[in-house]
This record gives structure tokens, sequence and C-alpha cells, in this order.
């Protein structure tokens, strides 16, 4: 069985190894020279349905062709083919192209040649900078405004209930930068219900402004009229023959100013120069005249501001009982000193009395402030005083009801002291509030006259040094440009020398607007006034022994809430409609005289 295995294994290597043998000892076939070209191979194709025995028969036919010449396999010595075998074509080639590859566009035959614009080289004859440091930057010119309509003049003219008459007109002289004139007129009556309740505003003015080098001037000529009749009475004791009088007040005003145009220079010196004056009268024999020269000088070193201001107020009196002058002379010497978060106002009030009064004084004027927050918030505290002219004028536009031959007397602020805060809360919410104490000399006071003079009120003044303790607070709220709303309170307490109450001061008075535009045509506003409760005083006969008795009378808080609105129906017309005391309160301003009720008006407007 051993054997058997080994004589095939022998019999195995003896085959492997003479076959090769006699494959190396043939001679290699010699290189074509020449190329026997035959049809292409075609790509064969059988038919879907072919049985065994006919492809087998193909396939010993394609052998037997291929060994008809030369090759290892043909036993002819004498044959001399270049060719190793022989390809049979069996079928022709067709070729197939498949549809996404063919091209279906047909070229274009026209002959487009681009145009091609001359090209025109102008070198620029500049040297190049070696110097590569950072240069500054030049300023933009403003581009020229493009107004489609410059309209420099507007009048307005509306009526409404209580008889009521509006007129308003502006003019003037157009956009010039060197010169500006322009005028107004302003007329306003209406009437309420009660016996000649009426008043009437009428306003006059001229002004003009004009740069001359480095300086400007500017000046104005003003007239103001206000009538009205004296109806309040007591309706607890009426007259049977009452019949009120008439008061009107004239007011023929001008100013002129000279002042050195503003310069974003460093250690400059800035100086102005004011006159100003007015003539007032009443429809008795009240008359005060007044003439103001003012000015100051101011020289900038850096952060450091040295200056001096000062006024010379000259003002005379009279009336039926008497005639005075009233002058005063005031300098201010300041020193102030301003840097990142902190700024600082140093100096005096040096004030003195000529004429009718004859006292001296020396006030502190000083401010500081100091940045809490950066760019938010600013802590200031300020100390001031100064002297309060006594003023027929100014009486009469507090209270258009006073009388004649009224007190003169200058009240005197003796120490004003106020701390507080102010600043940005929010993007376009701003405020300040603050807490005072003033220390009042002479604190002048209006209350009732009635039993001397009828309906007519006068002038008192609290002997001795007042104390007044408050507090401010404001705020103001710019949503955009087409939403604002602002506020304003202020709460007082007085501790008086000599005086009961502070006749017909509110302890309490709060003030609020808010401007609307709903679009660059539509305009709406609205404003409440809330005044506290205040006290005046009457003298009551006493029965029995006819002694005149001081008794306090009481007069109600009370809100005023006015609003208008305005349309522009083109740039030219607009119509617009004012509402006020929308409440319709009966309130009283001074005691027995009440206010108008509710009041409605509206016009037109036009601008040319």
């Amino acid at each position: 069985m051993n054997l058997k295995y080994i004589f095939t294994l022998l019999t195995l290597i003896i085959a492997l190894y003479f076959v090769p043998a006699q494959a190396q000892t043939k001679k290699p076939a010699k290189k074509a020279t020449a190329k026997t070209v035959k049809k292409p191979a075609a790509k064969t194709t059988t038919a879907k349905k072919t049985t065994a025995p006919k492809k087998a028969a193909t396939t010993a036919k394609a052998a037997q062709d291929t060994t008809k010449k030369g090759g290892a396999n043909n036993n002819n010595p004498e044959n001399t083919s270049s060719l190793s075998e022989e390809i049979v074509v069996t079928t022709a080639y067709k070729p197939v192209l498949a549809d996404a590859v063919k091209i279906r566009r047909n070229p274009d035959l026209e002959d487009k040649v681009p145009f091609k614009a001359p090209l025109a080289y102008t070198p620029l004859d500049k040297r190049q900078e070696q110097n590569s440091e950072i240069r500054q930057l030049e300023a933009m010119k403003r581009p020229p405004e493009q107004d489609s309509v410059l309209l420099n003049n507007y009048v307005k003219a509306g009526a409404g209930n209580l008889k009521t008459l509006f007129g308003e007109a502006y003019f003037a002289n157009g956009r010039d930068e060197a010169l500006q004139v322009g005028g107004y007129l302003k007329h306003f009556s209406q009437s309420g219900s009660l016996e000649k309740q009426s008043q009437s505003k009428d306003d006059v003015g001229v002004f003009g402004k004009s740069i001359l080098g480095d300086n400007n001037i500017s000046g104005r000529i003003t007239y103001n009229r206000m009538g009205t009749n004296f109806y309040g009475y007591d309706p607890n004791n009426p007259v049977s023959t009452f019949v009120p009088g008439k008061q009107h007040f004239n007011t023929i005003g001008g100013e002129a100013e000279l002042a050195k145009n503003f310069k974003d220079v460093e250690n400059d010196f800035t100086y102005a120069l004011k006159v100003k004056g007015y003539a007032f009268s009443d429809a008795y024999n009240a008359r005060e005249n007044n003439f103001i020269i003012s000015g100051f000088i101011n020289q900038t070193v850096k952060q450091f501001y040295a200056g001096l201001s000062g006024s010379l107020d000259i003002n005379s009196q009279k009336d039926s009982l008497y005639k005075i002058n009233n002058n005063i002379l005031r300098l201010n010497p300041y020193i102030k000193f301003q840097g990142t978060g902190y700024k600082i106002d140093a100096g005096v009030n040096i004030e003195k009395e000529f004429g009718e009064f004859g006292k001296f004084y020396i006030f502190p004027a000083a401010k500081l402030e100091v940045q809490v927050v950066p760019k938010y918030v600013r802590l200031f505290v300020e100390a001031k005083g100064d002297i309060n002219r006594t003023s027929i004028r100014d009486f009469a536009n507090i209270n258009p009801f006073i009388g004649q031959n009224i007190d003169i007397k200058n009240s005197v602020d003796q120490l004003d002291i106020s701390a507080g805060l102010k600043g940005t809360l929010a993007p376009g919410l701003s405020f300040k509030a603050s807490v005072f104490r003033n220390s009042v000399k002479n604190l002048p006071l209006l209350v009732s006259n009635f039993a001397a003079e009828g309906n007519k009120f006068k002038v008192i003044y609290d002997d001795g040094k007042a104390r007044i303790n408050g507090f401010n607070g404001e705020l103001d709220f710019k949503a955009s440009d087409a939403f604002n709303i602002f506020g304003r309170v202020e709460v007082k307490d007085y501790q008086l020398a000599s005086e009961a109450e502070p006749w017909n001061l509110p302890k309490f008075l709060l003030t609020a607007g808010t401007t609307i535009h709903i679009d660059n045509k539509l305009s709406i506003s609205g404003s409440l006034m809330f005044r506290g409760a205040t006290k005046d005083r009457v003298f009551m006969i006493t029965p029995g022994n006819g002694a005149s008795v001081q008794t306090p009378v009481s007069i109600s808080s009370f809100a005023d809430v006015s609003g208008s609105a305005e349309y522009k129906i083109t740039n030219k017309i607009s119509v617009f409609v004012q509402a006020n005391n929308i409440l319709n309160r009966s309130y009283q301003n001074w005691l027995y005289y009440p206010n108008y009720g509710f009041n409605i008006f509206g016009g037109v407007g036009f601008s040319f």
C-alpha cells in the first residue's frame, strides 16, 4: 500500500520536472514584422433563449478556428506568421449611445465679436509717500439741505364755545446764516357764565439776530396786554348792586445783547453784554419802569474757568399813594473747575440795595456735581442766596385781581440749599430729584382784601425768617421722536415766622404732559395739572362788639386736564382742536373767583 503511494508521487514529480524543461528548450517566437488587421471583435450577442448544445457547438467551433494559423499550437514548422492567435469576428459591432449624453443643441453659426471700448490711461503725477503713520481723517462735508418748499410764515385762527376767539401769526425772513428777522401776533379771548367773567390776552413782538465777525448781536421788542374784570364775589354775602370793575395791564419791553461767538479753542476768552427793560401800567395809577444792564467776562485755561458777572437793576414804582426807587447792584466773581467726573462752581453773590432800601449782602454761590454712575447718574449739591425785588408786574402776572397801592418790600433768600440726583436711567428716560431747604426773609403772600377793596387782593409779608423744606422731582421719557411723556412734582412744607398759614401757596403741585406723533400728519398732546388745597383769610365782624376777626377759608384742591390735536391736510394747510378743563370742574385758583368751565375751540392753520 505504501509502495503504491510512493510510486505515484515519484511519477508526478518527474512529470512536473521534465515538462517545464522541454518548454525552455524551444526557440522563442520572432517579433512580428507585419500586422494582420482583422475586423474588430464584435460584442457577442446571444439570444435570450439559447440551448446548451448549441452553445457548446459554437464554443468548439471557435476553438477550432483559432488554431488554423500559426501560434504555439500550430504543428506546421513552415508557418512564419507573426500572430500568436487568430480572432474570429462572429457579429458586427453596433455602438449604442445613451440618451443622457446626446447633444441636441445646434451650433450658433453667426460670428459675434464683443465690442471692446478703447481704453485711455492717464498716469497720476503724484509722488509716492513713504510715511506709513496713521493720518487724521478729513471731516466729511455736510450734504446740502434740500427743501421742496421753504415756508417762513404761519397763521392760525379759530373759535369755540364761551365766545372764544383765537389767532396767531408768525413771520420770518427765511434761512440766512448771517441775519434772522421775524415777528409774531397773538390773541386769545373768552367769556364765562358769570357776570363780566371774561379775559383777553394780546402779544406782539419783533426780533432779529445778526452775526458780525466774531460777535453776534440780537434784540427784540415786545408788547403785552391782558384784560379782565373783577367778577368775583362772596356768595354768602352777595351785594345787590354788584358792578364788576375793569382791569387791564400793558407792558412794553425790549432787550439787546452782544455776545462773542463760541469757538472750540483752548484758553478761550468769552464775554457778553445785555440791556433790557420794560414799562408797565394798569387801568388805574400803578406804574413800574425797569432797566437792567448785565454782562460777564470769562477766561478759560484748560479745565479751569475764572470770570465775573454782574448786573445793575434800576427800578421805579409808583401808585396813587407812593413813588419809590428800588435798585439793586449785583456782582458775582466765580471760579469753575471741570473734569471727567466732576464739576465745581465756587463764587459769591455781592449785592447792594440802593434807593428806598440800602442793605448790603454777601451770599454764597457754589455748586458741586460728581458722577456717581459714569454717564448715567450725577450727584449735585448747591448753596446760594439772592435778593428778590418786589415787582408790581410780577404780582399782576400771578394774580390779575390784585388791588392798588400794594406794599413794596424786597424779600431775601438768605440761604437756599439743595441736593439730589440727576441723569439717565435708561435710553430716553431722564430724571432729576432733589430735596431743598430755603431760608427766606420777608416772604410775600397774596391774600384777599375784600373788606377794604371789595373783591381784590393785596400783598402782605411774613415778617422774620421763614423756612421752606421740600422735594422736587422731574421725569421725562422720550421713547422715540413720536412719543414723549413728562412730569414734575413739587412738595413743600412751610414754617412761617409770623403768619398762621402760607396763604394761597399750595403745598403740593403736579404737572404732567405728553406729545404723540401718530404719523407725519396727525399729532396729539395732553396736559394735567393737579394743585393741592390752599387757604386764604377773610375778616369777619364778631356779633356784639363789632370786632374784626381773621378767619381762614379753605380752597379745595383741583385737577385740570387739557388736550389738543392737529392734522396736516397738506404741507401748507392744517386743522386743529383744543379742549381745556375737560373734566368741567368749577374750581378756584383764587378765593371767590371760579375758573372757566369746559372750553373747546378749533380752527385752521396755513403756512406760506
